[in-house]
């Protein structure tokens, strides 16, 4: 059997349903191709455990075979977003493991970025109030971050005498907002306020904290609704292209449009302008 582009994703085994999955850790809804991620330990500022990474961790690896998730949004219970991990659960334990133990976890919380990066769909941010820590990682490994204005992003790994070197933050960090501004953060691990956030390009955009998780939805909703196919080979791209040079970037972009060119969407698209429509994307 001959499979075309875009057909991967319905060959049997791959294909996975998330409307009913139901997450121990965390919050976990979709609704209309956008799985809502909501960190859900609010009486703590929503902090991370063992287990809480090891389920993002799994859960992000699987949804790169979500059939009925287009994009995700990520977001904290309450009036903040993610204190990072959890002193009693996570840090006090920590200062008890030997050297191969302390290298299994941190290889373990790297493994959940790497999920992030490397599944499909875009990861939009909510980001209020405290977000911190490993909190800062999961925003800063998000394709698109929405902020308020009272919340404070840190990374703090330097106040606790940690580098700021944790989870590929300064391999992220610096593409975001920039050399000099990323060596500030991760040595001094200061507060860095919404408006600071939104200047730096950290934060995508400011919201209401009212508005915050509507408006990411609604973003996310817009994403699900084009041409997904298209949309992860963008995600592909952006990650693949750090590591190469610019002849070889162009070369990967002028193989992965070919792809994306024989995608019904783009014939779609083409069609939908002729007749002087609105085309109606389905992800393949």
């Amino acid at each position: 059997m001959r499979y075309l582009p875009g057909q991967a994703q319905h060959l049997p085994g791959h294909q996975m349903r998330f409307e009913a999955h139901q997450a121990s850790h965390f919050g976990f809804a979709v609704q209309d191709g956008v799985a809502t991620l909501t960190l859900n330990r609010p009486e703590r500022k929503n902090p991370l455990t063992f287990d809480s990474y090891v389920e993002l961790r799994d859960l992000f690896r699987q949804l790169s075979y979500a059939e009925d998730v287009k994009a995700i949004v990520i977001t904290g219970a309450g009036e903040n977003f993610c204190s990072g991990g959890d002193v009693h659960e996570i840090i006090g334990p920590l200062t008890k493991l030997d050297m191969p133990g302390l290298l299994a976890f941190t290889r373990m919380t790297g493994d959940l970025v790497k999920a992030m990066r490397a599944c499909p769909q875009p990861i939009v941010a909510a980001i209020d109030g405290i977000c911190a820590g490993a909190g800062a990682i999961l925003a800063l490994s998000s394709d698109i971050r929405f902020g308020t204005a009272r919340s404070k992003t840190a990374f703090l790994f330097a106040r606790v005498g940690l580098a700021g070197c944790d989870m590929g933050a300064c391999a992220l960090l610096p593409r975001v907002i920039g050399q000099g501004r990323a060596a500030e953060l991760l040595y001094t691990g200061r507060s860095m306020a919404g408006d600071e956030a939104e200047r730096w390009g950290f934060f995508n955009r400011l919201c209401e904290p009212d508005t915050l998780l509507p408006a990411a939805q609604n973003f996310a909703s817009d994403l699900a609704h084009g041409p997904t196919f298209a949309h992860g080979m963008t995600k592909k791209m952006l990650q693949q292209e750090w590591n190469m040079g610019v002849d070889e970037a162009i070369e990967a972009e002028a193989q992965a449009q070919a792809i994306c060119m024989a995608t019904n969407d783009f014939h779609r698209a083409y069609h939908a302008f002729v007749a002087k429509q609105k085309p109606q994307f389905e992800g393949d």
